[in-house]
Protein backbone atom coordinates (compact mmCIF):
# COMPACT_ATOMS: atom_id res chain seq x y z
CA UNK A 1 0.00 0.00 0.00
CA UNK A 2 1.40 3.04 -0.79
CA UNK A 3 3.00 5.17 2.48
CA UNK A 4 1.08 8.43 3.04
CA UNK A 5 4.46 10.28 1.36
CA UNK A 6 3.57 9.27 -1.55
CA UNK A 7 4.21 5.43 -3.83
CA UNK A 8 7.44 4.20 -3.09
CA UNK A 9 9.75 3.34 -6.50
CA UNK A 10 12.23 0.65 -7.39
CA UNK A 11 14.26 1.88 -9.81
CA UNK A 12 15.36 -0.10 -12.59
CA UNK A 13 17.83 1.15 -15.55
CA UNK A 14 20.55 -0.61 -17.92
CA UNK A 15 23.67 0.07 -19.44
CA UNK A 16 25.12 -3.08 -22.23
CA UNK A 17 28.96 -2.74 -22.38
CA UNK A 18 31.29 -1.11 -20.35
CA UNK A 19 33.97 -0.41 -23.28
CA UNK A 20 31.94 2.47 -25.03
CA UNK A 21 29.82 3.86 -22.21
CA UNK A 22 30.44 4.64 -18.79
CA UNK A 23 28.26 3.01 -16.37
CA UNK A 24 28.41 4.77 -13.65
CA UNK A 25 27.33 8.36 -15.40
CA UNK A 26 24.76 5.91 -17.26
CA UNK A 27 23.45 4.82 -14.38
CA UNK A 28 23.25 8.51 -12.63
CA UNK A 29 21.63 10.22 -15.81
CA UNK A 30 18.95 7.84 -16.12
CA UNK A 31 18.22 7.81 -12.52
CA UNK A 32 18.26 11.39 -12.61
CA UNK A 33 15.39 11.02 -14.78
CA UNK A 34 13.63 8.50 -12.81
CA UNK A 35 13.72 11.10 -10.35
CA UNK A 36 12.33 13.83 -11.89
CA UNK A 37 9.41 11.75 -13.17
CA UNK A 38 8.25 10.46 -9.96
CA UNK A 39 8.91 13.95 -8.20
CA UNK A 40 5.98 14.81 -6.64
CA UNK A 41 4.27 11.26 -6.40
CA UNK A 42 6.47 9.74 -4.15
CA UNK A 43 10.06 8.50 -4.05
CA UNK A 44 12.42 5.67 -5.01
CA UNK A 45 13.35 3.44 -2.55
CA UNK A 46 15.62 0.66 -3.86
CA UNK A 47 17.77 0.23 -6.94
CA UNK A 48 18.24 -2.72 -10.29
CA UNK A 49 20.73 -1.80 -13.10
CA UNK A 50 22.05 -4.04 -15.06
CA UNK A 51 25.83 -3.65 -16.59
CA UNK A 52 27.20 -5.51 -19.55
CA UNK A 53 23.85 -6.83 -20.30
CA UNK A 54 21.97 -6.35 -23.90
CA UNK A 55 18.59 -5.22 -24.05
CA UNK A 56 17.65 -8.41 -26.24
CA UNK A 57 18.19 -10.41 -23.39
CA UNK A 58 14.93 -11.37 -21.22
CA UNK A 59 14.49 -9.68 -18.07
CA UNK A 60 14.65 -13.08 -16.63
CA UNK A 61 18.14 -13.53 -17.60
CA UNK A 62 19.41 -10.12 -16.83
CA UNK A 63 20.75 -10.66 -13.20
CA UNK A 64 19.24 -7.30 -11.70
CA UNK A 65 15.83 -7.07 -13.50
CA UNK A 66 15.60 -10.71 -12.53
CA UNK A 67 15.88 -9.68 -8.79
CA UNK A 68 13.52 -7.22 -9.26
CA UNK A 69 10.53 -9.72 -10.71
CA UNK A 70 11.80 -12.06 -7.53
CA UNK A 71 11.19 -8.72 -5.44
CA UNK A 72 7.96 -7.95 -7.24
CA UNK A 73 6.73 -11.33 -6.37
CA UNK A 74 7.02 -10.76 -2.63
CA UNK A 75 3.89 -9.83 -0.80
CA UNK A 76 6.11 -7.61 1.73
CA UNK A 77 7.81 -5.87 -0.87
CA UNK A 78 9.04 -2.41 -0.24
CA UNK A 79 7.65 -0.94 -2.90
CA UNK A 80 4.71 -0.14 -4.97
CA UNK A 81 5.90 0.72 -8.29
CA UNK A 82 8.49 0.40 -10.79
CA UNK A 83 9.87 3.49 -12.65
CA UNK A 84 12.23 3.04 -15.97
CA UNK A 85 15.35 5.41 -16.43
CA UNK A 86 14.75 4.89 -20.45
CA UNK A 87 11.97 2.64 -21.88
CA UNK A 88 14.25 2.01 -25.03
CA UNK A 89 17.17 0.38 -22.72
CA UNK A 90 14.73 -1.54 -20.24
CA UNK A 91 12.69 -3.16 -23.26
CA UNK A 92 13.36 -4.72 -26.74
CA UNK A 93 10.49 -5.93 -29.30
CA UNK A 94 7.76 -7.00 -28.21
CA UNK A 95 9.11 -7.34 -24.04
CA UNK A 96 6.73 -4.91 -22.22
CA UNK A 97 3.85 -6.67 -24.23
CA UNK A 98 4.77 -10.42 -22.68
CA UNK A 99 5.29 -8.68 -19.93
CA UNK A 100 2.35 -6.35 -19.07
CA UNK A 101 -0.01 -9.32 -17.63
CA UNK A 102 3.04 -9.79 -15.08
CA UNK A 103 3.18 -6.40 -13.96
CA UNK A 104 -0.97 -6.29 -13.88
CA UNK A 105 -0.98 -9.99 -12.01
CA UNK A 106 1.25 -8.16 -9.01
CA UNK A 107 -0.19 -4.91 -9.13
CA UNK A 108 2.85 -2.76 -10.00
CA UNK A 109 2.47 0.57 -12.00
CA UNK A 110 5.16 0.59 -14.71
CA UNK A 111 6.24 4.47 -15.09
CA UNK A 112 8.12 5.70 -18.00
CA UNK A 113 9.47 9.04 -18.94
CA UNK A 114 8.03 8.84 -22.43
CA UNK A 115 4.66 9.22 -20.92
CA UNK A 116 5.35 11.32 -18.14
CA UNK A 117 3.73 8.82 -15.70
CA UNK A 118 2.89 5.13 -15.68
CA UNK A 119 1.54 2.82 -18.66
CA UNK A 120 -1.86 1.96 -18.56
CA UNK A 121 -3.05 -0.56 -20.80
CA UNK A 122 -6.79 0.48 -20.52
CA UNK A 123 -5.71 3.52 -21.91
CA UNK A 124 -5.98 3.65 -25.93
CA UNK A 125 -3.02 3.66 -27.23
CA UNK A 126 -0.40 3.65 -24.54
CA UNK A 127 0.35 0.13 -24.67
CA UNK A 128 0.57 0.22 -28.48
CA UNK A 129 3.17 3.05 -27.82
CA UNK A 130 5.26 0.90 -25.24
CA UNK A 131 5.52 -1.34 -28.28
CA UNK A 132 6.62 0.99 -30.46
CA UNK A 133 9.39 1.92 -27.91
CA UNK A 134 10.56 -1.77 -27.97
CA UNK A 135 10.30 -1.86 -32.04
CA UNK A 136 12.18 1.32 -32.23
CA UNK A 137 15.00 -0.14 -30.10
CA UNK A 138 15.39 -3.27 -32.29
CA UNK A 139 15.40 -0.79 -34.98
CA UNK A 140 18.34 1.42 -33.42
CA UNK A 141 20.35 -2.00 -32.82
CA UNK A 142 19.38 -3.08 -36.21
CA UNK A 143 20.87 -0.10 -37.92
CA UNK A 144 23.66 0.00 -35.51
CA UNK A 145 24.51 -3.23 -36.63
CA UNK A 146 24.43 -2.74 -40.53
CA UNK A 147 26.83 0.57 -40.27
CA UNK A 148 29.57 -1.29 -38.12
CA UNK A 149 29.42 -4.62 -40.28
CA UNK A 150 29.31 -1.95 -44.20
CA UNK A 151 32.19 -0.23 -42.26
CA UNK A 152 34.25 -3.23 -41.02
CA UNK A 153 33.71 -4.59 -44.85
CA UNK A 154 34.82 -1.26 -46.21
CA UNK A 155 37.81 -0.97 -44.15
CA UNK A 156 39.02 -5.07 -44.44
CA UNK A 157 38.35 -4.65 -48.59
CA UNK A 158 39.87 -1.26 -49.08
CA UNK A 159 42.17 -0.53 -46.69
CA UNK A 160 43.41 -4.00 -45.50
CA UNK A 161 42.75 -2.73 -41.77
CA UNK A 162 43.63 -4.49 -38.67
CA UNK A 163 40.07 -4.50 -37.00
CA UNK A 164 41.63 -5.89 -33.48
CA UNK A 165 41.69 -9.48 -31.77
CA UNK A 166 44.17 -11.59 -31.26
CA UNK A 167 46.76 -11.80 -34.07
CA UNK A 168 47.54 -14.98 -35.27
CA UNK A 169 50.18 -17.23 -34.26
CA UNK A 170 53.51 -15.75 -36.41
CA UNK A 171 52.53 -12.36 -36.03
CA UNK A 172 52.54 -9.46 -33.36
CA UNK A 173 51.08 -6.36 -33.33
CA UNK A 174 53.13 -3.11 -34.71
CA UNK A 175 52.59 0.39 -34.49
CA UNK A 176 50.55 2.06 -37.87
CA UNK A 177 50.47 5.74 -37.09
CA UNK A 178 47.78 7.84 -35.29
CA UNK A 179 44.41 6.76 -35.96
CA UNK A 180 42.47 8.31 -38.87
CA UNK A 181 39.09 9.52 -36.66
CA UNK A 182 40.08 12.57 -35.55
CA UNK A 183 38.64 13.03 -32.11
CA UNK A 184 40.74 8.84 -30.84
CA UNK A 185 43.71 10.93 -32.27
CA UNK A 186 43.58 13.61 -30.54
CA UNK A 187 43.17 11.31 -27.11
CA UNK A 188 45.91 9.57 -28.44
CA UNK A 189 44.54 6.28 -29.92
CA UNK A 190 46.79 4.42 -32.18
CA UNK A 191 46.53 2.12 -34.91
CA UNK A 192 47.82 -1.18 -35.43
CA UNK A 193 49.14 -3.74 -37.71
CA UNK A 194 50.33 -7.12 -38.05
CA UNK A 195 54.03 -7.52 -38.14
CA UNK A 196 56.01 -10.73 -38.23
CA UNK A 197 57.29 -12.03 -35.17
CA UNK A 198 60.89 -13.12 -35.30
CA UNK A 199 60.77 -16.43 -33.19
CA UNK A 200 56.90 -18.04 -34.63
CA UNK A 201 56.87 -16.77 -38.22
CA UNK A 202 59.38 -19.06 -39.44
CA UNK A 203 57.77 -21.85 -37.43
CA UNK A 204 54.78 -21.05 -39.20
CA UNK A 205 56.45 -20.97 -42.58
CA UNK A 206 58.01 -24.12 -41.57
CA UNK A 207 54.62 -25.30 -41.07
CA UNK A 208 53.66 -24.77 -44.65
CA UNK A 209 56.57 -26.18 -46.45
CA UNK A 210 56.54 -29.75 -44.09
CA UNK A 211 52.89 -29.94 -45.79
CA UNK A 212 53.85 -29.11 -48.92
CA UNK A 213 56.58 -31.38 -49.20
CA UNK A 214 53.85 -34.18 -48.63
CA UNK A 215 54.32 -34.36 -44.79
CA UNK A 216 50.53 -35.35 -42.20
CA UNK A 217 49.31 -32.52 -39.52
CA UNK A 218 50.39 -35.70 -37.04
CA UNK A 219 53.32 -35.90 -38.38
CA UNK A 220 54.17 -31.73 -38.08
CA UNK A 221 52.56 -31.80 -34.83
CA UNK A 222 54.44 -34.23 -33.53
CA UNK A 223 58.00 -33.11 -34.66
CA UNK A 224 56.97 -29.86 -33.18
CA UNK A 225 56.35 -31.43 -29.75
CA UNK A 226 59.39 -33.82 -29.91
CA UNK A 227 61.78 -30.75 -30.53
CA UNK A 228 60.51 -28.76 -27.81
CA UNK A 229 58.76 -25.71 -29.83
CA UNK A 230 56.20 -24.09 -27.37
CA UNK A 231 52.31 -24.27 -28.91
CA UNK A 232 50.32 -20.76 -29.64
CA UNK A 233 49.31 -21.10 -26.02
CA UNK A 234 52.62 -21.23 -24.73
CA UNK A 235 54.29 -18.90 -26.09
CA UNK A 236 51.52 -16.35 -25.43
CA UNK A 237 50.08 -17.16 -22.23
CA UNK A 238 48.63 -13.53 -21.75
CA UNK A 239 46.66 -13.58 -24.65
CA UNK A 240 45.70 -17.30 -24.44
CA UNK A 241 44.58 -17.69 -21.14
CA UNK A 242 41.93 -20.33 -22.04
CA UNK A 243 44.50 -22.76 -23.56
CA UNK A 244 46.25 -24.90 -21.10
CA UNK A 245 49.44 -25.02 -23.65
CA UNK A 246 50.78 -27.95 -22.56
CA UNK A 247 51.27 -29.44 -26.84
CA UNK A 248 51.02 -28.85 -30.33
CA UNK A 249 47.86 -30.56 -31.43
CA UNK A 250 46.13 -31.50 -34.28
CA UNK A 251 43.30 -29.04 -34.56
CA UNK A 252 45.84 -26.21 -33.61
CA UNK A 253 48.27 -27.12 -36.66
CA UNK A 254 45.13 -27.29 -39.03
CA UNK A 255 43.68 -23.80 -37.81
CA UNK A 256 47.79 -22.47 -38.51
CA UNK A 257 47.31 -24.42 -42.17
CA UNK A 258 43.46 -22.91 -43.28
CA UNK A 259 43.89 -19.48 -42.02
CA UNK A 260 44.30 -17.46 -45.26
CA UNK A 261 45.87 -14.26 -43.57
CA UNK A 262 49.14 -16.11 -43.60
CA UNK A 263 49.62 -15.23 -47.12
CA UNK A 264 49.43 -11.21 -46.05
CA UNK A 265 46.03 -10.24 -46.91
CA UNK A 266 43.91 -9.18 -44.13
CA UNK A 267 40.71 -10.99 -43.76
CA UNK A 268 37.28 -11.17 -42.09
CA UNK A 269 34.10 -12.77 -41.30
CA UNK A 270 34.95 -15.76 -41.31
CA UNK A 271 32.85 -16.13 -38.22
CA UNK A 272 29.61 -15.12 -37.82
CA UNK A 273 26.97 -15.17 -34.38
CA UNK A 274 23.74 -16.69 -34.78
CA UNK A 275 20.75 -16.55 -32.64
CA UNK A 276 18.93 -19.65 -31.82
CA UNK A 277 15.87 -20.20 -29.46
CA UNK A 278 16.70 -21.27 -26.60
CA UNK A 279 13.57 -23.61 -25.86
CA UNK A 280 11.38 -23.23 -29.18
CA UNK A 281 8.33 -24.19 -27.01
CA UNK A 282 8.99 -21.38 -24.86
CA UNK A 283 10.53 -17.93 -27.05
CA UNK A 284 10.09 -15.86 -24.03
CA UNK A 285 13.55 -17.03 -23.13
CA UNK A 286 14.90 -15.60 -26.18
CA UNK A 287 17.97 -16.48 -27.99
CA UNK A 288 21.69 -18.06 -27.36
CA UNK A 289 24.43 -16.59 -29.31
CA UNK A 290 26.50 -19.53 -31.20
CA UNK A 291 29.23 -18.98 -33.33
CA UNK A 292 29.53 -20.72 -36.54
CA UNK A 293 31.75 -20.69 -39.59
CA UNK A 294 31.16 -19.08 -42.73
CA UNK A 295 31.98 -20.16 -45.71
CA UNK A 296 34.76 -18.89 -47.78
CA UNK A 297 32.50 -16.81 -50.23
CA UNK A 298 31.40 -15.15 -46.91
CA UNK A 299 34.77 -14.02 -46.13
CA UNK A 300 35.97 -10.08 -46.75
CA UNK A 301 39.68 -10.60 -47.88
CA UNK A 302 41.66 -7.13 -48.55
CA UNK A 303 42.38 -6.24 -52.15
CA UNK A 304 46.07 -5.92 -51.69
CA UNK A 305 48.46 -6.91 -49.16
CA UNK A 306 48.03 -5.68 -45.87
CA UNK A 307 50.92 -7.09 -43.90
CA UNK A 308 54.38 -9.33 -44.55
CA UNK A 309 53.09 -12.70 -45.94
CA UNK A 310 54.48 -15.89 -44.19
CA UNK A 311 53.14 -18.56 -46.94
CA UNK A 312 52.77 -17.37 -50.66
CA UNK A 313 49.58 -17.42 -52.20
CA UNK A 314 49.88 -20.15 -54.54
CA UNK A 315 51.22 -22.68 -51.97
CA UNK A 316 48.33 -21.66 -49.51
CA UNK A 317 46.01 -23.02 -52.18
CA UNK A 318 47.68 -25.87 -52.68
CA UNK A 319 47.92 -26.73 -48.94
CA UNK A 320 44.20 -26.40 -49.07
CA UNK A 321 43.75 -28.74 -51.68
CA UNK A 322 45.70 -31.03 -49.67
CA UNK A 323 44.37 -30.45 -46.05
CA UNK A 324 40.40 -31.06 -47.67
CA UNK A 325 38.92 -33.16 -44.86
CA UNK A 326 37.08 -36.71 -45.90
CA UNK A 327 33.50 -37.19 -46.29
CA UNK A 328 31.98 -39.40 -43.64
CA UNK A 329 31.21 -42.82 -45.37
CA UNK A 330 27.37 -43.01 -46.06
CA UNK A 331 25.76 -45.41 -43.46
CA UNK A 332 27.99 -44.45 -40.51
CA UNK A 333 25.95 -43.14 -37.27
CA UNK A 334 27.13 -43.42 -33.74
CA UNK A 335 23.75 -43.94 -31.75
CA UNK A 336 25.62 -43.53 -28.64
CA UNK A 337 27.75 -40.49 -29.38
CA UNK A 338 28.65 -38.21 -26.16
CA UNK A 339 26.77 -40.90 -23.83
CA UNK A 340 29.66 -42.78 -23.17
CA UNK A 341 32.34 -42.00 -20.34
CA UNK A 342 35.94 -44.30 -19.73
CA UNK A 343 35.58 -45.44 -16.32
CA UNK A 344 39.78 -45.43 -16.14
CA UNK A 345 40.31 -41.43 -17.22
CA UNK A 346 36.72 -40.10 -16.94
CA UNK A 347 36.84 -38.90 -20.23
CA UNK A 348 34.11 -38.96 -22.75
CA UNK A 349 34.68 -42.08 -25.39
CA UNK A 350 35.46 -40.75 -28.85
CA UNK A 351 33.14 -42.84 -31.43
CA UNK A 352 35.39 -45.19 -33.99
CA UNK A 353 34.51 -47.32 -36.27
CA UNK A 354 36.04 -50.82 -36.45
CA UNK A 355 35.54 -54.19 -38.68
CA UNK A 356 32.73 -52.15 -40.41
CA UNK A 357 30.18 -51.30 -37.45
CA UNK A 358 30.27 -48.51 -35.11
CA UNK A 359 32.17 -48.58 -31.82
CA UNK A 360 34.30 -46.15 -29.35
CA UNK A 361 37.04 -46.09 -27.80
CA UNK A 362 39.17 -44.20 -25.10
CA UNK A 363 42.99 -43.52 -25.08
CA UNK A 364 42.98 -41.62 -21.77
CA UNK A 365 44.44 -38.46 -23.43
CA UNK A 366 47.25 -39.73 -25.74
CA UNK A 367 47.03 -38.50 -29.23
CA UNK A 368 49.15 -38.97 -32.06
CA UNK A 369 50.62 -35.88 -31.98
CA UNK A 370 53.43 -37.07 -29.03
CA UNK A 371 54.81 -40.41 -28.44
CA UNK A 372 52.79 -42.90 -26.58
CA UNK A 373 53.94 -42.91 -22.51
CA UNK A 374 55.26 -46.95 -22.03
CA UNK A 375 53.16 -46.55 -18.28
CA UNK A 376 49.77 -45.45 -19.54
CA UNK A 377 46.68 -47.65 -19.32
CA UNK A 378 45.56 -49.64 -22.86
CA UNK A 379 43.15 -48.30 -25.00
CA UNK A 380 39.77 -48.79 -24.00
CA UNK A 381 37.17 -50.20 -26.73
CA UNK A 382 33.40 -50.73 -26.72
CA UNK A 383 31.15 -51.97 -29.39
CA UNK A 384 28.11 -50.59 -29.92
CA UNK A 385 25.94 -53.85 -31.08
CA UNK A 386 27.22 -54.91 -27.53
CA UNK A 387 25.50 -52.25 -25.92
CA UNK A 388 22.52 -52.08 -27.54
CA UNK A 389 20.41 -55.27 -26.68
CA UNK A 390 21.22 -54.27 -23.06
CA UNK A 391 19.44 -50.71 -23.07
CA UNK A 392 15.57 -51.57 -22.71
CA UNK A 393 16.31 -53.33 -19.70
CA UNK A 394 18.18 -50.66 -18.47
CA UNK A 395 15.56 -47.97 -19.27
CA UNK A 396 12.93 -50.31 -17.56
CA UNK A 397 14.85 -50.00 -14.74
CA UNK A 398 15.57 -46.06 -14.97
CA UNK A 399 11.67 -45.50 -15.37
CA UNK A 400 10.46 -47.73 -13.13
CA UNK A 401 8.61 -46.73 -10.11
CA UNK A 402 9.41 -47.89 -6.46
CA UNK A 403 8.32 -51.27 -6.31
CA UNK A 404 4.34 -51.45 -4.60
CA UNK A 405 3.67 -52.45 -0.62
CA UNK A 406 3.51 -56.34 -0.64
CA UNK A 407 -0.33 -55.64 0.81
CA UNK A 408 -1.39 -53.60 -2.50
CA UNK A 409 -3.53 -56.12 -4.30
CA UNK A 410 -2.31 -57.26 -7.74
CA UNK A 411 -2.72 -55.04 -10.86
CA UNK A 412 -4.06 -57.34 -13.68
CA UNK A 413 -3.59 -54.41 -16.02
CA UNK A 414 -0.99 -56.19 -19.21
CA UNK A 415 2.72 -55.37 -18.49
CA UNK A 416 4.01 -52.13 -20.26
CA UNK A 417 5.69 -53.24 -23.59
CA UNK A 418 9.36 -53.52 -23.61
CA UNK A 419 10.90 -50.37 -24.89
CA UNK A 420 13.58 -50.40 -27.94
CA UNK A 421 16.81 -49.41 -28.29
CA UNK A 422 16.31 -46.29 -29.73
CA UNK A 423 13.35 -45.53 -27.06
CA UNK A 424 16.23 -46.03 -24.59
CA UNK A 425 19.15 -43.52 -25.76
CA UNK A 426 16.25 -41.14 -26.01
CA UNK A 427 15.60 -41.07 -22.63
CA UNK A 428 19.07 -41.29 -21.45
CA UNK A 429 19.78 -38.21 -23.64
CA UNK A 430 17.01 -36.06 -22.18
CA UNK A 431 17.79 -36.90 -18.78
CA UNK A 432 21.20 -36.09 -19.37
CA UNK A 433 22.50 -39.54 -18.14
CA UNK A 434 25.43 -40.40 -18.62
CA UNK A 435 27.19 -43.96 -18.87
CA UNK A 436 30.34 -44.69 -17.63
CA UNK A 437 32.48 -47.97 -19.16
CA UNK A 438 34.53 -50.15 -17.37
CA UNK A 439 37.07 -51.92 -19.00
CA UNK A 440 37.85 -54.85 -16.68
CA UNK A 441 34.79 -55.92 -14.97
CA UNK A 442 32.76 -54.42 -18.46
CA UNK A 443 30.10 -53.12 -16.64
CA UNK A 444 27.99 -50.36 -17.44
CA UNK A 445 27.21 -47.70 -15.09
CA UNK A 446 24.27 -45.06 -15.23
CA UNK A 447 25.20 -41.57 -13.46
CA UNK A 448 21.90 -41.77 -11.55
CA UNK A 449 21.31 -41.77 -7.45
CA UNK A 450 20.62 -45.32 -7.61
CA UNK A 451 23.62 -46.15 -10.32
CA UNK A 452 22.07 -48.47 -12.51
CA UNK A 453 24.58 -51.26 -13.78
CA UNK A 454 24.69 -53.54 -16.94
CA UNK A 455 27.01 -56.20 -17.68
CA UNK A 456 28.46 -56.30 -21.04
CA UNK A 457 28.40 -59.77 -22.24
Amino acid sequence: MPSASGLRFAFYGRVSTEDHQDPATSQAWQLLGAQALVSGHGRIVSEFFDTGRSRTIPWARRPQAAALLAAMADPDREFDAVVIGSSERAFYGNQFATMAPLFDHYGVEVWVPELGGAVDPRVGGQEELMILLGILSKREIARARTRVRAAMTVQTRDQGRYLGGRPPYGYRLADAGPHPNRSLARRGVRMQRLDTDPACGPIVSWIFAQRLAGHSITRIARALNDAGIPCPAAADPTRNPHRNGQRWVLNTVRAILTNPRYTGRQVWNRQRTDHDLIDPANTTLGYRDVMRWNTPTDWIISARPAHPALVSEADFITVQNLCQGRETAPGRTYLLAGLLCCGVCGRRMESHWTHHRPGYRCRHGHTSTTRPDPGRAPNAYLREDQVLPHLPALHLRLTSRLDPPRSAPVSCDPAPPTPTPTQAIAHVRSEEITLTYEPASRNLTADTPRAERITIS
